[in-house]
């Protein structure tokens, strides 16, 4: 799926033409976390006697800590020791990241430069926590890309309500309509949908986005392939105006 069709897609191109920021989640959508995530799940659901719980993360994708804990003793009873298998996961997820590093996803680097390069606000509204996030971002060297950085344990309500992605056009200071919220999970793109934002999905480990196709701005296969939309279509605008000038 790209742009829409006829009508559809002259619309779309206007409201490209109108972007003003763009606000990126992290894990699955500008690293290739969520895969060491769900091993690390694993292996902790493993020590603790709990068995493996890696494929549950596609359940939580979008959660912040508050609500993945409600999830967690839902699924396990209210005896499971959540902050022991928090603490425990974090740890071995940590161990692989300084072993193998993470992975950037295809073209964040691409994206990243050409919207720097038209002037568009860039912004971060992951679930993830604080602690973590800046962690991912200095060690790719990415931090001074972004005006602003909210992460989970900034915010009560975690996606899918749209808390995160308001308070980063807030403190952006741009209307939610004339920004793109990208995003990998089905929980983002609702939370991006109902601060009214443009939501673009690149899907992750989540590939069937039929709960949301009809909500979503636009989908792609990467983000070089997104990369490439903004390029075409909020650069001419930039053309059009110095030739008009």
């Amino acid at each position: 799926m790209k742009l829409m069709k006829g009508k559809a897609k002259q619309m779309e191109k206007q409201r490209l033409r109108s972007l003003e920021a763009v606000v990126f989640d992290m894990d699955g959508l500008m690293f290739d976390s969520e895969r060491y995530i769900q091993v690390s799940w694993d292996k902790a659901g493993t020590i603790l006697g709990y068995g493996t719980l890696g494929d549950h993360i596609r359940e939580t994708l979008g959660f912040n800590g508050e609500k993945r804990r409600e999830f967690f003793l839902k699924l396990c009873g209210q005896d499971f020791p959540y902050d022991r298998f928090l603490n425990l996961y974090r740890e071995i997820y940590y161990d692989m990241s300084r072993e193998k590093g993470i992975p950037t996803k295809k073209g964040l680097h691409e994206i990243l430069d050409v919207l720097r390069g038209l002037g568009i606000k860039m912004g971060v509204a992951t679930s993830s926590s604080r602690e973590n996030t800046m962690k991912n971002l200095e060690r790719e060297k990415i931090r001074d890309y972004f005006q602003v950085i909210i992460t989970g344990d900034m915010i009560k309500h975690g996606k899918p309500e749209p808390d995160i992605y308001q308070k980063a056009c807030e403190e952006l200071g741009v209307l939610p309509e004339q920004a793109i919220a990208l995003e990998d999970a089905i929980n983002g793109i609702k939370a991006a949908h109902a601060a009214g934002m443009m939501p673009v999905m690149i899907p992750d480990l989540i590939q069937d986005t039929t709960p949301v196709d009809k909500i979503l701005f636009g989908k792609y296969d990467s983000l070089s392939e997104f990369a490439e939309v903004i390029r075409k279509t909020v650069g001419k605008k930039e053309k059009k105006s110095e030739e008009e000038a």
